[in-house]
């Protein structure tokens, strides 16, 4: 026997009726299917195999980008209050023993009927319904079939016991006469004129009026011309332009009301930022050091108390009922009562 010969060889034997070994054919790929799945005649049915493959880099996004979606630009209001939603609701689970995120449409209906048993009205369950669901991943979201249904029953009962109260429009003669109640002589009486020609000739919110910076505002003869930087109805922030044409009537003059209140705010020392700016009793600037979340600029309520004030002078008999809204519905009402689109 040669060297080769005496190696020792560890091997399995195998009767000759079983070779050659045969392995096991590999299980047929999975079909990658669902009920929304349509398929053209003579297609392969799509399996797993078919399936793409991720990686890390196909989910996560830069920190740029990051940085971009925590600033969406959601109103900051709808972004605090669907914050506020949320741990409600994340509290109201933990207390009953149920998964908040993500919950079922079962803990999603039950909810929506405890909010209706607290007597919450209608939009704000709404509301509440919305900010839950966005706080879901994309495909976990609870069904809203149930949750809608009793939403849509406890709307007819509540318009039912609820009268819907609107701001009452501020009419011309209205206007007039809290136009009238203005005291030139005052910085207040200045501001507050400015406040009601522009919101009544711009059919602005209050808000966008209280977001007014100085360089937003321009003048001349023939027009005031206002740049809304965003508003409701523009969440991109493109921006949209609005001219108010002057007024004959020296009294209604919002080109004249404009001129007036830039000059207050120059021997106030004011030359940029905030358009609207609240005031002392004297006339001055108000400390606004504390004011950490809006700064110099008012709030909507603070245009709203100034618009109601002036109705009180003006003696309205409800003007604990008239708001800043009065101002774009009663000029709107003016506008379609002349043929005009108001929109």
């Amino acid at each position: 026997m040669s060297e080769n010969d005496q190696e020792v060889v560890d091997a399995e034997l195998v009767d000759d009726d079983h070779l050659p070994a045969l392995t096991r054919p590999a299980p047929p790929a999975r079909p990658a299917v669902d009920r929304h799945t349509v398929l053209y005649p003579g297609q392969n049915l799509p399996t797993e195999d078919d399936a793409p493959r991720y990686t890390e880099r196909d989910l996560y996004v830069s920190e740029r980008t990051a940085e971009r979606l925590k600033n969406q630009s959601a109103p900051k209001n709808t972004s605090a209050n669907y914050e506020s939603q949320r741990n409600l609701f994340k509290a109201w689970c933990a207390q009953h023993g149920r998964v908040a995120i993500p919950c079922t449409t079962a803990t999603y209906v039950e909810y929506v009927a405890h909010l209706i048993e607290l007597g919450r009205s209608p939009n704000s369950i709404s509301a509440a319904m919305s900010a839950i669901r966005t706080a879901m991943p994309e495909d976990m979201k609870p069904g809203t079939k149930q949750a809608r249904g009793m939403l849509n029953e406890y709307r007819k009962e509540w318009s039912k016991r609820t009268a819907v109260r609107k701001a009452p429009p501020i009419t011309d003669a209205l206007l007039r006469a809290m136009v009238a109640s203005c005291d030139l002589t005052t910085p207040a009486g200045v501001r507050d004129r400015c406040v009601l020609l522009l919101g009544r000739g711009a059919l602005n919110r209050r808000i966008e009026l209280a977001d007014l910076s100085i360089a937003d505002v321009s003048v001349d003869d023939d027009f005031v011309t206002l740049h809304i930087r965003s508003s409701k109805t523009d969440q991109d922030g493109k921006g949209e332009h609005t001219d108010i044409p002057a007024d004959p009537d020296p009294l209604l003059d919002p080109v004249a009301a404009v001129r007036d209140w830039l000059t207050v705010l120059h021997r106030l020392g004011v030359s940029e930022g905030a358009f609207f700016r609240a005031l002392t009793s004297r006339g001055t600037l108000q400390n606004r050091s504390v004011a950490t979340e809006r700064g110099n600029y008012v709030t909507g309520d603070a245009i709203n108390d100034w618009v109601r004030g002036r109705a009180h002078r003006a003696g309205a008999k409800n003007w604990q009922q008239i708001t800043a809204h009065g101002l774009r519905r009663g000029g709107a009402q003016a506008i379609a009562a002349v043929g005009g689109d108001p929109t």
